[in-house]
């Protein structure tokens, strides 16, 4: 139930995740190289390990990595001390930047399918009426339960694209 009522949150939610995700890429890498801080390849290695759990686990279309250049001028713009390496802080600074588009989408999908998907059931079910033994059976249905019914398929078949 606890996570349900974190998921509610929103944004504070989402930044929870961002942070668990690189910290855990950050760790991946100080453990192997024993290093305290990322030099560039490190980073870009894990700006491609996020980018591959975010196509595996968010709904949504498929997001491209940024280039080598571009996460060279993040980690340029993103390194404070000015060290030539990245650090904890900096590293989640700059994933957080680098992800901010992808999460607006996939925001965006999600609001999308579930204000049409309910839109669509009413629709639906009102020119379901006239189906002989479909339109009867429909009608018994409450509302609410029939458009929480065609959401979550609406929702399943996305899914199943991707």
């Amino acid at each position: 139930m606890g996570q349900v009522l974190d998921r509610l949150q929103g944004k504070q939610w989402r930044r929870k995740k961002i942070r668990e995700i690189t910290d855990k890429v950050f760790d991946h890498f100080k453990n192997e190289t024993g290093r305290a801080n990322l030099n560039f390849e490190d980073v870009y290695i894990g700006v491609l390990l996020v980018y591959n759990d975010i196509n595996k686990r968010l709904p949504g279309p498929h997001f491209d990595p940024p280039s080598k250049d571009s996460v060279r001028v993040m980690i340029q713009e993103n390194d404070i001390n000015l060290d030539g390496e990245i650090d904890r802080e900096e590293f989640a600074k700059l994933i957080k930047q680098i992800t901010a588009d992808a999460f607006v989408v996939v925001s965006q999908g999600l609001i999308l399918t579930l204000v049409a998907a309910p839109t669509i059931a009413m629709a639906t079910k009102k020119a379901t009426e006239g189906v002989p033994h479909v339109g009867k059976v429909v009608q018994k249905i409450p509302t609410s339960v029939y458009a929480s019914l065609l959401t979550l398929a609406v929702v399943l078949i996305q899914q199943a694209h991707q």
